[in-house]
């Protein structure tokens, strides 16, 4: 079962120009794993042309961060972090060394599955501590989850195997296109809204 996401994390990788690459049910979860992963406190800035979530993911952390007023095309970093939100961009070798790009599969993007993410890293250490993050905690040494009897927090971030499945199909598509460069998506400021919590 757990083969087909193996075979997309591959592929993936295998596109991307990344060593790893861990897929999730969406890319505002990859975001959040790689800030907890990362164990960030701050973040100097990121753009304010973005997704709610994104903020929301940041608060509901206990991130510090302030906006800046940049207009970006395809992904964003956070600054003063390794971590970027590739959101909507998917180009051959785009992966950069040492970071953590958080890449989307939701509507309107490159690969328009509906639902779906993932991260793009560096070393088995990360990828295997993002993956057991993303899956509940779960050490894959154990066939059976109830076989491990001690568990780091984790959360239900997994990707679905059919989403997975689907995601492949759709990058082989993908790889055929002419052009893999990002078109232009204006998001609302997100300076107009208050978040409470």
């Amino acid at each position: 079962m757990y083969h087909h996401i193996s075979n997309f994390e591959k592929n993936l990788a295998k596109f991307t120009g990344a060593p790893y690459v861990v897929a999730t049910d969406c890319c505002t979860h990859a975001i959040e794993m790689c800030m907890r992963h990362d164990a960030v406190k701050k973040v100097k800035s990121f753009t304010c042309y973005t997704y709610l979530s994104v903020p929301m993911t940041l608060t509901k952390l206990g991130i510090k961060f302030k906006y800046n007023n940049d207009h970006w095309l395809g992904e964003y970093n956070f600054e003063g972090t390794r971590i970027w939100d590739s959101a909507r961009l998917l180009h051959p070798r785009m992966y950069r060394k040492g970071q953590l790009q958080c890449v989307s599969f939701g509507n309107g993007k490159p690969l328009d599955n509906k639902r779906g993410g993932a991260i793009l890293c560096s070393t088995a250490k990360e990828y295997n501590s993002l993956k057991q993050m993303g899956h509940d905690g779960r050490d894959f040494k154990y066939k059976k989850w109830i076989d491990q009897k001690e568990f780091n927090v984790g959360y239900h971030y997994n990707m679905a195997v059919e989403h997975a499945i689907q995601c492949d199909k759709l990058l082989e598509d993908y790889k055929m296109k002419d052009s893999h460069l990002p078109h232009m998506v204006e998001y609302p400021d997100c300076r107009s809204v208050k978040i409470k919590g």
